[in-house]
């Protein structure tokens, strides 16, 4: 690895690449819910529409991809914060993501249900 370099193609780069991407993905979640939301406003008949195709099962998947992006953004933000203002941080950054990667992997697993219950009803048709 060439000297001063602490982030080439290792840990800390993959942590930065998908920090930026949940971000992103975080963002664009938000302006859509906004527009959705404001259509309440304009018509409260489309609004309706745009809300039932929202309990789709196929929408729970990727509500369970937001839930995944928002608690990945939120594990490694801190992560960050350890890293930037911990004297010992950049030395345990490795250790800190493989720590953020269980943590996030448990609470994804957890939130299974919660999350993609109602999709699972409504396949099953109960």
């Amino acid at each position: 690895m060439p000297a001063g370099t602490l982030y080439r193609g290792r840990e800390g780069m993959w942590s930065w690449v998908a920090h930026r991407v949940t971000g992103v993905l975080i963002f664009f979640f938000l302006f859509v819910h906004v527009l959705d939301t404001a259509l309440v406003r304009v018509s409260p008949e489309d609004y309706d529409k745009v809300v039932a195709t929202y309990k789709t099962p196929i929408v729970a998947l990727l509500e369970y991809g937001l839930v995944a992006a928002i608690l990945f953004h939120a594990l490694n933000g801190l992560r960050v914060i350890a890293v930037d203002f911990w004297s010992k941080g950049p030395r345990y950054q490795k250790q800190m993501f493989w720590v953020v990667g269980v943590v996030w992997v448990v609470l994804m697993l957890g939130s299974v249900y919660s999350v993609l219950g109602h999709a699972f009803r409504v396949l099953v048709g109960s």
